[in-house]
């Protein structure tokens, strides 16, 4: 058996990690969408590296693009497999791929004008809204803890990851040659507590383990600590200054994890009398999808729906889905708080947002997790006077402000504490992926003194015999 690390290798997107069995049988796990690498993006996605029509099979960990976003492209190359993943992923890349094809071809049509004033020939994109909900039907969903046979000598399970709704750990058997295989891949770890799903659950003991690394030189702080710190900031910018706070937000899980805060201080009154906008038609739906999974939520939130049955509606909370209501709030000069996607602010109403904002010393744009190094949020927050959005230059006079801590991955101290469930002397192998190479290979050191062995930080395209 083999694996060979295609994607997320000494970086932090485009997750895929490809398993071939001693038969021959071809199985990928995760199929994410290279982002935030400027001019190199489109190609990198657009150059697989394999033949998508060899391929059996998809386990997908999670429904977030940067581990899901070239499924529609592979359906549109001759894949014919099938995608097995939990049931909310399923439900929620329903979703949230048929929005990635539908921006695909937004931003394609704009990126065309320029090349045809250039005189050069237009592109396509790399799949439309159609694409992706076609290529839905090759979804299966399974509970979580339950094995799903793949075939005579194949299995998987999907255990928590604390992630995000759905997210879990894929564990797979792989029977050949008299002996089984267990591999697993954890796709990306969550914290110990989350304000929205269950904490991660043990997984059980494998011979090859696949582990992120995205903050692996990094602490995070206490979740009420960075509460304290986003109350902080909505007061400080809305109500001392007066301004506009724009939030750049994954639309799914941290969206509605800073929606869940905002209704609890609402709740307990604690919240300032102003407007809270989530706009992005992605998220309005995404929520319902949230609603839909009351069995994925950990104790807290099932205690707080007890007396509030919706944890993510209250006064003053708007759901912007319409362009023309978007473009209203690029108007209003009250104070407000605007959430928008994406949350690395790489592309979306954010952006948009952003733009008409950051000129203003009374308003703040506040980062609330990850941004790869060549994205729009992470060249907000170097400290630079001006910056370049859409073609255009803008002083930055807003307040640029961090808050990491709304991460949905754990730190490394929270990750390898994780592990801790697997018998250490069972494991053969440890490969580090997701993360930028420094944060894996301070990971990777910390795991040596925590006992761990035999760990190694794949390049791209590595194939390693198992």
């Amino acid at each position: 058996m083999k694996i060979r690390f295609i994607g997320a290798t000494r970086e932090v997107t485009g997750s895929k990690h490809l398993i071939t069995t001693e038969s021959g049988k071809k199985i990928l796990f995760d199929c994410g969408m290279f982002q935030g690498k400027g001019k190199e993006t489109d190609s990198s996605n657009r150059d697989l590296g394999f033949e998508p029509r060899e391929i059996d099979h998809i386990i997908l960990t999670h429904a977030h693009i940067d581990h899901s976003g070239l499924i529609p492209y592979l359906y549109t190359l001759g894949f014919e497999g099938s995608v097995i993943c939990t049931d909310a992923t399923r439900n929620l890349c329903s979703l949230m791929l048929p929005d990635s094809g539908f921006i695909q071809e937004h931003d394609i049509k704009w990126y065309n004008k320029k090349l045809i004033k250039k005189g050069l020939a237009p592109v396509k994109p790399i799949y439309t809204h159609e694409d992706a909900v076609k290529a839905m039907k090759l979804f299966i969903g399974v509970a979580l803890d339950r094995k799903f046979k793949i075939d005579d000598n194949i299995s998987v399970k999907f255990t928590n990851s604390g992630h995000m709704l759905g997210s879990a750990v894929a564990n797979l058997s792989v029977f050949e040659n008299g002996k089984v295989t267990n591999i697993a891949y954890t796709g990306d770890i969550g914290r110990p507590t989350n304000r929205i799903v269950k904490s991660p659950a043990p997984f059980p003991q494998a011979d090859i383990l696949i582990t992120e690394s995205t903050y692996g030189d990094r602490i995070h702080d206490p979740h009420h600590e960075s509460e304290d710190a986003l109350l902080q900031v909505v007061v400080d910018t809305c109500v001392k200054k007066g301004g506009k706070l724009i939030i750049p937000s994954f639309s799914v899980g941290r969206t509605q994890e800073i929606v869940l805060s905002l209704n609890n201080w609402f709740n307990e009154g604690r919240l300032p009398h102003i407007d809270i906008y989530v706009d992005s038609p992605l998220s309005v739906n995404v929520t319902e999808v949230f609603r839909m999974h009351p069995e994925c939520y950990n104790k807290d939130l099932r205690e707080v729906m007890e007396t509030d049955p919706d944890p993510f509606g209250f006064e003053k909370l708007h759901y912007i889905k319409h362009v023309n209501d978007s473009k209203r709030l690029n108007k209003t000069k009250k104070p407000c708080v605007i959430i928008s996607a994406s949350g690395m602010a790489e592309a979306g109403r954010v952006k948009h947002h952003i733009a008409n904002s950051i000129d203003d010393h009374r308003n703040t744009i506040l980062m609330v997790g990850y941004c790869a190094p060549t994205t729009l949020g992470a060249r907000l927050q170097k400290g630079d006077a001006k910056i370049s959005i859409f073609g255009q230059e803008h002083y930055i006079n807003a307040e640029i402000k961090r808050l990491e801590s709304f991460s949905g991955h754990g730190d490394y101290t929270e990750m390898a504490e994780f592990l801790e469930c697997q018998n250490k002397d069972e494991l053969q192998k440890i490969f580090l992926v997701h993360g930028d190479y420094d944060a894996a290979e301070h990971y990777r050191n910390y795991l040596l003194k925590k006992g761990f062995e035999n760990i190694e930080i794949p390049q791209r395209d590595d194939e390693i015999e198992i």
